[in-house]
């Protein structure tokens, strides 16, 4: 996601294995990838989508891992190169791509690891998605619950106090509990809401998509498998192998911004 993101996150030795190889399918090897992932999508009953930060960098936010990713090049004491701000990024054509996909319910539900908060802008409604890290626009009442999705990045990282108040209107007056960002740090407990209908729609769905994702971050990472467990397939789209080699039904490394869907 964003530099400004990562700068904000507390210091943490444990962030995967950065800088792997980029693999590309060839031209023939992606027409019959593509032709079987297609077979596979259209038996399927029930879709979840797990997204990861490769979806985004064709909007111009550097992933984390890749060759030229944020920690990739953290370890070499290098800072990454950011094309845009969260303010000015808009969807790619892989975001605006699965709107359509959940507009036509040929995709049920949406799990992201990213907090760049460009599923929403896309038109994703929030009842379609788990934002299991957060959401940079998204500040939640500390005492009712209440979400608010702003124009502008919020501003703070790591479930902080944003310095305004709820205005939801209550029989006497307004709540005005304190909003805080919705941002986690390294070792922050996931959203409980959220990461209940990810566990929920991963064991109901018979096909899991995985798009820009190594799947290194848990538990995240292994909610695909929740699917396999439950006698469904996998399908994995990303440029550098993942952990779960072993148990995927089709693996495409392609460039997440040419959408085979």
């Amino acid at each position: 996601m964003s530099v400004n993101y990562a700068a904000g996150l507390s210091d943490y030795p444990h962030k995967g294995k950065c800088g792997l190889p980029e693999i590309f399918d060839s031209p023939e090897q992606l027409d019959e990838k593509t032709k079987e992932f297609i077979r596979i999508f259209r038996e399927a009953r029930h879709v979840v989508v797990h997204t990861g930060a490769g979806v985004s960098t064709a909007a111009g936010i550097p992933d984390f891992r890749g060759p030229k990713g944020v920690w990739t090049l953290e370890e070499k004491g290098m800072s990454p190169h950011m094309n845009t701000t969260f303010d000015d990024a808009s969807p790619s054509l892989t975001h605006m791509a699965l709107v359509r996909l959940v507009e036509e319910n040929l995709i049920q539900y949406i799990v992201s690891q990213n907090v760049d908060g460009l599923h929403i802008k896309s038109g994703i409604p929030r009842s379609k998605i788990s934002e299991l890290h957060g959401n940079m626009f998204l500040e939640k009442c500390d005492r009712c619950g209440t979400e608010y999705i702003r124009q502008n990045a919020v501003g703070t990282v790591g479930l902080k106090r944003t310095g305004r108040v709820c205005e939801r209107k209550r029989i006497r007056g307004h709540c005005r509990g304190r909003l805080r960002d919705t941002i986690l740090d390294w070792e922050d407990t996931l959203p409980y809401e959220d990461l209940a209908s990810a566990e929920n729609h991963s064991r109901e769905a018979d096909l899991a998509i995985c798009l820009g994702t190594s799947l290194q971050i848990q538990p995240s990472g292994n909610l695909p498998v929740l699917t396999v467990k439950s006698g469904g397939k996998l399908v994995i789209v990303n440029l550098q192998k993942t952990r779960h080699v072993s148990t995927f039904t089709l693996y495409e490394y392609s460039m997440i911004s040419k959408p085979v869907l």
